[in-house]
């Protein structure tokens, strides 16, 4: 079992965000960078990343900023370019030291919005994508009153704070332990700031350019009983990308694939989809 360390990666605008590394087992054959959602971080995730890197890859998990266990400008961000130049930079920074190993970015939740874009805004940067029931189109989303006041509170009081609509812990598993964990584990993001609230808005307007633009081969996992993204319409998203892609929807699962089982095969299917990448 792979053992994390932490490390902080200094972003072109200064800001410095936490990131876990699971080293690989033996040789490494390719890097996997996991970009979190909006209300989670990557200590829900050790499981996944040591099995991830048990199979010889090495796994980043980056803390974005203003989550997790960056505590700089809390629940706040510049923008979603911002957003997705940190994964960016980051991903150059792992070309620049061993430019023959493939590189996989995984979005789940929020996060896969920033992966879609990433291929976009910085072409020819990564292998492929993995795509951890993204939110893409989502189901929940602030009330109509609620979006016309961030959107007011942008222009005039940009820093204000609004809670995120995704703070019941029934959302994201049917496991009362994991429900229990989410509740009570202290990283989690609960409220953010207007101008990040409107970036996201912005961000989803942006995606339908950045769609036409995914040629890399991506795989989507879904969750039958996702109660956060709407699964036909996301699939349907996917199903745009110019790249190859595939599609794998599991019964009775719940939102974060990370909560089911310890035996459930989302995993086993994404290391042997990115085996397969790799023989190529």
């Amino acid at each position: 079992m792979s053992l994390s360390s932490l490390g902080l990666f200094t972003a072109s605008d200064g800001y410095r965000f936490y990131y876990r590394r699971y080293p690989a087992v033996g040789e490494p054959r390719a890097r996997v960078v996991v970009v979190h959602g909006i209300r989670s971080h990557g200590g829900w995730y050790a499981r996944s990343c040591a099995e991830l890197a048990g199979a010889g890859l090495d796994v980043y998990f980056l803390d974005r900023r203003g989550s997790g266990l960056n505590t700089a400008h809390r629940g706040d961000a510049p923008n979603f370019r911002r957003l997705i130049d940190d994964v960016a930079e980051f991903v150059q920074g792992l070309r620049a030291e061993r430019a023959w190993l493939p590189v996989f970015v995984c979005g789940i939740s929020w996060g896969g919005k920033l992966t879609v874009g990433l291929p976009y805004r910085k072409p020819n940067l990564v292998d492929g994508l993995i795509l951890l029931c993204p939110g893409l189109v989502p189901k929940v989303a602030p009330p109509l009153p609620q979006r016309a006041r961030i959107a007011v509170a942008r222009l005039f009081r940009p820093w204000k704070f609004f809670p995120i609509p995704l703070n019941e812990p029934e959302l994201f598993t049917a496991s009362e332990s994991w429900r229990r964990y989410i509740d009570t584990e202290p990283h989690g993001l609960r409220a953010a700031t207007s101008r990040f609230l409107f970036s996201s808005f912005s961000l989803d307007i942006y995606l339908r350019r950045a769609a036409k633009r995914v040629a890399v081969p991506t795989l989507l996992l879904l969750a039958e009983h996702d109660r956060v993204i709407d699964n036909a319409p996301t699939a349907a998203f996917v199903g745009r990308f110019p790249g190859p892609t595939e599609v794998k929807t599991y019964p009775g699962a719940h939102h974060t694939l990370e909560f089911e089982r310890e035996d459930h095969p989302w995993l086993s299917d994404a290391r042997a989809w990115i085996d397969a990448r790799l023989s190529r």
